[in-house]
């Protein structure tokens, strides 16, 4: 029955490894019950468990004394961190930190439970883009100096659909008022207007600043945020900074002026929108996506392999060729169901 219940979560495009966590169950633990054919199929749980209580396991009233405690009048609106040592304070032991929280857990107490409001962290509105100038993401990256302990910043615009870099600047100080004016050259130089571009960011200060949101307002600009402290929920900008300091050309030493940062820079750019093969657009330049030439590219590459595969049919072993291909259409921050139906697509392809 257990195993009968994992494979159809797992079928549902549930991961195994989650599904037996909700069980209550360890992968290992169910990769040797199908090796010892518990089962057939179905399987029934052999655990047994512990056959009699731990000895130091806190009796009925001693649980209650400290549940009584924890939403005390003192102590409803503090944490077990804190409530600990006042009762030490008070010459009074109930119970560890440890055993406060897993007995809170258990009995699902563990929210928040002071008079102010919890904090709440929303992941950001899923965004899609099937062309040019529909999602920019951007972002500020330090670049070391000569002089210890100061930076050049780094401002990158880029485009989520080509990853095309649309604007690029480097400054000796980061904020909103600078943002917002490379954000207009960007606007100007890719001749968007009166489109529903949406500009997706972090939370830092210049992303939030009052000039780049003005700006953003007279423009019709939708801004899109990261949560705070997540990396993960702007990739595009994140990733381009790992392939910018990442490359063997980037400096080992630090740079000894504005200038030759900036020219470092604009050579990065170049290489990166018109020579760059990037992975995530079917190996085809940032550039050529952006510009509407990728589809041409790939495919003159499956006519290449289509003819390489005529000429010797024995070394093809199945029907088709390499599949030269990239997204019609790119995700920023999907939901799990777009996730769910990613991997259903992939797995019917």
């Amino acid at each position: 029955m257990i195993l009968g219940w994992l494979d159809e979560a797992h079928t549902a495009g549930a991961r195994l490894r989650l599904a037996c966590r909700e069980l209550g169950l360890d992968g290992r633990t169910v990769q040797r019950w199908r090796v010892q054919g518990h089962g057939d199929g179905g399987g029934e749980d052999r655990r047994h468990g512990p056959k009699t209580a731990p000895g130091n396991k806190l009796s009925e009233g001693e649980r209650r004394q400290l549940l009584d405690v924890a939403n005390s009048a003192q102590f409803r609106d503090k944490s077990p961190k804190q409530i600990v040592p006042t009762l030490a304070d008070q010459g009074t032991y109930v119970a560890s930190e440890s055993t406060f929280y897993r007995v809170l857990r258990e009995e699902e107490q563990m929210a928040h439970r002071g008079r102010a409001k919890a904090p709440t962290s929303k992941p950001p509105l899923e965004q899609r883009a099937t062309g040019p100038a529909q999602v920019w993401s951007w972002d500020i990256t330090y670049l070391r100096c000569s002089v210890v302990g100061v930076f050049y910043y780094l401002y990158l615009f880029v485009d989520v659909w080509s990853r095309e870099i649309v604007a690029h600047a480097v400054h000796e100080t980061e904020c909103s008022e600078l943002a917002s004016d490379l954000l207009e050259q960007a606007l100007a130089q890719e001749g968007v207007v009166d489109v529903d571009l949406v500009l997706h960011a972090d939370n830092g200060a210049p992303m939030k600043g009052a000039t780049l949101k003005a700006t953003m307002e007279r423009l019709g600009i939708i801004p899109s945020f990261s949560r705070p402290r997540v990396s993960d929920d702007n990739p595009y900008s994140e990733a381009l900074f790992r392939t910018l300091k990442y490359r063997p050309e980037y400096p080992r030493k630090p740079f000894q002026s504005l200038e030759e940062a900036r020219i470092w820079v604009r050579g990065f750019v170049a290489w990166y929108n018109h020579e760059h093969l990037h992975s995530g657009i079917g190996y085809v330049t940032p550039a050529d996506r952006h510009e509407g030439r990728a589809q041409a590219i790939l495919e003159r590459r499956k006519s290449v392999y289509e003819a390489a595969r005529q000429a010797h049919p024995e070394r093809w072993a199945g029907r088709d060729t390499r599949a030269w291909d990239a997204p019609l259409e790119v995700v920023l921050n999907p939901t799990p169901d777009t996730r769910l139906q990613r991997r259903h697509s992939a797995k019917a392809a």
